[in-house]
């Protein structure tokens, strides 16, 4: 029975936009359309919503499962379905992770911050050199660490009213006008001269392009644009009600993030298109650097609307970070809640309190610390690398290992069925999927991600 004292999704809607808003973030619209640019447009496109259906859509579902039968946090979810302590590592990891991913995530998140303050201010377009500018910003001793508390303190904010009065509610609020201002982005690079070029680039396949870097790469990217393998699902499907349907809920999670990322390319390369001498693969630049002067010239015959169109842009990267951070937060703020048995209030501060300490660490690893390395690596780049490299490929491992092959093939069929109410004809599809396709997948993913890691060093 789940346990009352833990809250949960008051509406279906809600508990899907929260999912939702977990799955959506930076990486969509910063990172997917940089992969597309690299890897030739339309082609990777296809391979990558492949990728999220039949390796990422598994690894979610099974994340579900964990979650909602235990109706606990990421650690003693796993403790409370298996017999012994071996599996309580996968949700440490996740706590791990959730704690780590934050820190720095939330650095990058207060460069949104700052540059939507310079884009509602009306300073963003004060500079004539946009790279010398984000250099100077992210290398500055004090500024950064300020966007960095005040972006933490957002979240921390949502985090520290609950479930239904905090990530239910902002999620309600926050993901409809996410797609709101996207649409309207959307509308309006219709209209630009670079449109035919830029809506080619990412929806006419060019299959000559298709080679095993690009399908690695297209894998990498649905693993982790659906936020799988952190442990965040698992936690947010504690909170959901007996009656929600996981594959359904799946499948329209992976539906949304991923329109969510088509319609960032369909916004961001007929832009890029728009200004001769542009490239679409320009790499993390693209939304600090690329964007910045891309909007500068297009815009040079009407200041409105330049004001207009990058007030819209960054505040709608603000939404997409914030609405991922709330769900990393609330891994570790579950489990320490339970764990220690105090209130949510303590629990949240204590991760936000860490959070901003490590934050600062990756912060400054771009100003006055950029010469200390780590096994060859800054601070910020070492938590990338133990992150996005180890931990969400190995929780993604073990999450499907633990609902394909160990957890009772009964409490399985029991949540994908909703105890025997849902006929469920796909049933033998998404065990095999989850127990076989996403584990096999998630190990190719991990082997190309370190391989292609130690190549470049």
């Amino acid at each position: 029975m789940q346990k009352e004292d833990r809250g949960g999704f008051g509406s279906r809607i809600g508990a899907i936009l929260a999912a939702a808003g977990c799955a959506v973030g930076l990486g969509n619209i910063w990172r997917f359309p940089t992969e597309v640019g690299n890897n030739g447009g339309g082609a990777f496109i296809l391979v990558y919503i492949g990728a999220v259906f039949f390796i990422a859509m598994p690894v979610m579902i099974s994340e579900f499962v964990i979650g909602r039968a235990s109706h606990s946090n990421a650690v003693d979810a796993f403790r409370s379905l298996s017999k012994g302590k071996f599996w309580s590592i996968a949700g440490y990891l996740s706590v791990l992770a959730g704690i780590l991913v934050l820190s720095y995530y939330s650095v990058v998140a207060g460069w949104t911050l700052y540059y939507s303050f310079s884009a509602v201010s009306a300073t963003l377009s004060s500079s004539s050199d946009y790279a010398q500018t984000f250099s100077h910003f992210v290398s500055h001793p004090f500024f950064p660490l300020i966007a960095l508390a005040v972006f933490l303190l957002l979240t921390h904010l949502v985090v520290v009213r609950g479930i239904q009065n905090g990530i239910e509610r902002y999620s309600k609020m926050m993901m409809p006008l996410l797609f709101i201002l996207m649409l309207v982005l959307v509308v309006y690079c219709l209209t630009m001269s670079g449109v035919s070029q830029g809506l080619d680039f990412l929806f006419h396949p060019d299959f000559s392009k298709i080679t095993s870097h690009v399908v690695l790469s297209a894998m990498g990217q649905a693993f982790f644009s659906l936020s799988v393998g952190i442990g965040c699902l698992i936690t947010y499907s504690s909170y959901f009600r007996h009656d929600t349907r996981l594959v359904s809920s799946a499948l329209e999670v992976s539906l949304i993030d991923t329109l969510v990322a088509i319609l960032s390319g369909c916004i961001i390369f007929p832009a890029v298109f728009s200004v001769p001498g542009v490239s679409p693969d320009a790499g993390p630049g693209l939304v600090f650097i690329t964007l910045p002067h891309v909007f500068d010239l297009a815009f040079s015959d009407s200041p409105v609307m330049y004001y207009v169109f990058s007030v819209f842009f960054y505040l709608l990267l603000l939404l997409a970070a914030l609405t991922s951070s709330i769900s990393m937060h609330e891994i570790s703020t579950a489990y320490i809640r339970e764990r220690f048995q105090m209130s949510r209030t303590m629990a949240a501060s204590i991760v936000s309190l860490l959070c901003l300490l490590l934050g600062v660490i990756c912060s400054l690893s771009f100003g006055p610390w950029e010469h200390i390395h780590l096994f060859g690596l800054g601070f910020f780049d070492l938590f990338d690398f133990i992150t996005a490299k180890l931990l969400m490929p190995i929780g993604g491992l073990l999450i499907t290992v633990f609902a394909g092959w160990y957890l009772n093939r009964k409490v399985l069929h029991d949540e994908l069925t909703n105890r025997g109410t849902l006929p469920f004809t796909f049933l033998r599809l998404v065990t095999f999927l989850i127990r076989w396709v996403a584990p096999i997948g998630v190990c190719v993913i991990f082997v190309n991600e370190i391989v292609s890691f130690f190549s470049t060093k």
